[in-house]
């Protein structure tokens, strides 16, 4: 059984979040341990000691070491809460691990020979990256680190999915059966399309016969005004008759 990572813990009788709260002022995560058959068991675990690991990867994908007092207790991590604001953890749920029953985690999955690919070296193509973890079944003693996907043989518009992955011995992955979901890609750069000024500066052109028409529609009251005046002018003349 691969242990990466080895904590202290001291169980926790008072609950709560008043009980929580005073746990953190004491630089303290409240912590849940369950499973294994057995009750949950209320855990205390130092702040900053899970502050330096939780950046690591294989915090997530590796079996924890609990010294819970006198006795040790295997587990692996199933859930970190941080506060919202502020580099602090609030809460860890941690699940029992025993050597004969299968444990469900997400391992990481890296990517190999990216660069000399011949889809991204001299095909000019770019790698995209549609998972990079995926959940495994295992006993602990066959739990990997993480699972690698080669792509130096990758050309361009290919895809590699979760059936192209190598399982080491013992390992499965649980939806593979059902949905065989795409991993990575390499694809032709995308272009960004340009912007469509020309059309724009042509737009006042366009609209400047009609902006001509509403001008002359405008003016005609003012060149009919004589024509008005000479009638009038007119019919005064013939009343003198």
């Amino acid at each position: 059984m691969r242990i990466a990572f080895s904590f202290s813990a001291e169980p926790r009788e008072a609950q709560g979040k008043g009980a929580s709260r005073r746990l953190r002022h004491l630089h303290k995560v409240p912590a849940i341990l369950y499973g294994g058959h057995a009750q949950a068991e209320p855990l205390a675990l130092e702040h900053h000691k899970l502050l330096t690991v939780i950046a690591d990867e294989r915090f997530y994908s590796s079996i924890v070491q609990l010294k819970i007092g006198e006795r040790t207790q295997e587990a692996i991590v199933k859930d970190v809460q941080m506060h919202p604001a502020k580099n602090q953890i609030v809460h860890v749920d941690l699940q029992r691990v025993t050597e004969n029953e299968p444990i469900r985690l997400h391992v990481p999955i890296h990517f190999a020979g990216e660069a000399g690919s011949p889809g991204v070296k001299t095909q000019g193509g770019v790698v995209s990256h549609m998972l990079t973890d995926v959940e495994i079944v295992c006993l602990p003693k066959d739990l990997p680190e993480y699972l690698e996907l080669d792509l130096s043989q990758m050309n361009i518009n290919e895809t590699k999915f979760l059936a192209d992955i190598p399982l080491p011995s013992g390992v499965s992955i649980p939806h593979l059966a059902y949905r065989n979901s795409p991993v990575v890609s390499i694809h032709s750069p995308r272009v960004a399309e340009a912007e469509p000024i020309a059309e724009a500066a042509a737009a006042p052109a366009e609209g400047a016969p009609a902006a001509a028409g509403a001008a002359a529609a405008t003016a005609a009251p003012a060149e009919a005004a004589p024509a008005e005046a000479g009638k009038a002018g007119q019919k005064k003349e013939g009343g003198k008759k």
